[in-house]
C-alpha cells in the first residue's frame, strides 16, 4: 500500500522516519511532508498516488478527492469531520476514521481558561499594565459558585463538567441523551431553554451537524442573562456569530470566549467578534497542546496499522 501523510502533524522528522521503516518492514511505502499546504493543487499532487492518507483539519473537498482515484482510507488527525466531503467518500467507498479523544484534556482546559480570563479580565489587564495603567476600581468575579451550562456532554463536555465541579460550580447539562457519569459528577440535565435562562456561563461542546448548526442564535441569546458569558471551543457555526457579536455590542450578553469560527484563522480584521466588546478570541488553539499532538500521532497511525491488517 502507498501511505501518505500530507502534513507534519506536529511530530518530528525522526518520528516519521521510524514510521517509514516500520511500514516498509510490512511491505508498505510511506511518504510524509514536513510543511502544511492547504491549497487544492498541492493537496491533489500529494494525494494522487495514495491508497491510504493521513490529514488533520485541512479542507478536503470533492474536487480534490476526484483527483485521488486510488484512495481507499483516510485516517483523520482531528475529532470533527465536517471539513471532509463525506458524501463523496461514501459514494466512492473511501473509509474515513477520526481521532476521537486525543484533545479531550486540551480543549476542556482551554474552555475553563477562557471562563477564568473573562471573569478576571486577564487579557484586558495584561494590556492595561503594559500601558502603564493599574486596576482602578475594577473587581473581578470568581468561578466558584457560578452556574455553568454545559451544552453537549460527550468526552470533552464530561471533562469540562469534572473541572467545573472541582472549582465549586453548579453545573447544568444539555445533551440528546443523559450520561450516567455526568449525573454522578453532580450535574443536572435540563432542557436547552432552561440551561440558557439559568446559567451564568454557557459553554458549547457539540459536533457540527444539521441539528447543531446555529444552535445558539438570536432567539437563544435572548434567553440568556445579560450578565452571562458564552464560551465556544466546539465549532464556529454552532453559533450564529453575527448574532453573538450583536448581543455583545448591544449589552444583551456580557462577554464571550471563542476558539472557533466560520472558517479557520487567520480572520479578517473586520470579523464581527474581533470588534465586539469583552470578547476573548484565540486562533483555534484548543486541540493544540504538545501532549495532545503526541497522543494524536499514536491514534492516527495505530488506525492506519489496524486498517492495513484487515486488508
Amino acid at each position: 500500500m502507498k501511505i501518505t501523510c500530507v502534513e507534519p502533524l506536529g511530530i518530528s522528522q525522526e518520528h516519521f522516519e521510524e514510521l517509514k521503516k516500520e511500514f516498509a518492514a510490512h511491505g508498505h511505502a510511506f511518504d510524509y511532508y514536513m510543511d502544511r499546504k492547504e491549497d487544492a493543487e498541492t493537496l491533489a499532487a500529494r494525494l494522487r498516488e495514495a491508497e491510504v492518507a493521513v490529514i488533520s483539519n485541512i479542507k478536503l473537498p470533492a474536487d480534490v478527492l476526484k483527483q485521488c482515484p486510488r484512495l481507499q482510507y483516510l485516517s483523520v488527525a482531528f475529532t470533527g469531520l465536517d471539513h471532509i466531503d463525506l458524501s463523496y467518500c461514501k459514494e466512492h467507498n473511501i473509509a474515513v476514521q477520526n481521532a476521537a479523544g486525543y484533545s479531550t484534556t486540551a480543549v476542556s482546559e482551554l474552555a475553563v481558561g477562557l471562563m477564568l480570563d473573562l471573569l478576571r479580565q486577564v487579557t484586558r489587564f495584561d494590556g492595561a499594565i503594559r500601558r502603564g495603567e493599574g486596576r482602578g476600581s475594577y473587581l473581578g468575579r470568581e468561578l466558584k459558585g457560578k452556574t455553568v451550562g454545559v451544552v453537549g456532554t460527550g468526552a470533552i463536555g464530561t471533562a469540562v463538567v469534572r473541572l467545573l465541579k472541582a472549582f465549586g460550580c453548579q453545573v447544568l447539562a444539555y445533551n440528546r441523551s443523559e450520561h450516567p457519569e455526568v449525573k454522578e459528577l453532580g450535574a443536572t440535565y435540563v432542557s436547552l431553554e432552561q440551561l440558557l435562562q439559568e446559567s451564568d456561563i454557557v459553554t458549547l461542546h457539540v459536533p457540527l451537524n444539521a441539528e447543531t448548526h446555529h444552535l445558539i442564535g438570536a432567539k437563544e441569546l435572548k434567553l440568556m442573562k445579560k450578565t452571562a458569558l458564552l464560551i465556544n471551543t466546539a465549532r464556529g457555526n454552532v453559533c450564529d456569530i453575527d448574532a453573538v457579536a450583536a448581543a455583545l455590542n448591544n449589552g444583551q450578553l456580557l462577554g464571550a470566549g471563542f476558539d472557533v469560527y466560520e472558517n479557520e484563522p487567520p480572520l479578517p480584521q473586520n470579523h464581527p467578534l474581533l470588534n465586539a466588546p469583552n470578547c476573548v478570541c484565540v486562533p483555534h488553539i484548543g486541540y493544540a497542546s504538545r501532549e495532545a499532538f503526541d497522543i494524536r500521532a499514536d491514534i492516527v497511525f495505530d488506525h492506519v496499522k489496524e486498517w492495513l491488517q484487515k486488508q
